[in-house]
């Protein structure tokens, strides 16, 4: 889930070529959550900053009712430093930069 269609395209095709199947995207964060509710993702890879709703709000919602799934995976350009606090208080079960994605990354925060 990003806001930049060029991203979405690039981890698509990353995460696919490493053998994980992407079942949906999402530009915004209501968007986001509508489409975990419907599909019901074993991981959402979630960029902290959508137009709309942050990421960290996207992730408390998908989280809210305390079910294990989806394991969510916070992504940005900024370095986790930038997020330190928030990142902590969260939900999420991990964050990786957008320049160091990987399906073995991503799979490895999400257990």
């Amino acid at each position: 889930m990003d806001d930049h269609a060029g991203f979405r395209s690039f981890a698509r095709a990353l995460l696919e070529a490493e053998g994980l199947d992407v079942l949906g995207e999402a530009s915004d964060g209501a968007s986001a959550v509508s489409a975990a509710e419907r599909l019901d993702p074993q991981i959402v890879l979630l960029d902290i900053m959508l137009p709309d709703l942050d990421g960290f709000e996207v992730c408390a919602r998908l989280t809210a009712r305390g079910r294990e799934r989806p394991a969510v995976v916070l992504t940005s350009s900024r370095d986790a430093t930038a997020y330190a606090d928030r990142l902590e208080r969260s939900a999420a079960r991990g964050f990786v930069r957008k320049d160091r994605l990987s399906g073995a990354a991503l799979l490895a925060l999400a257990r």
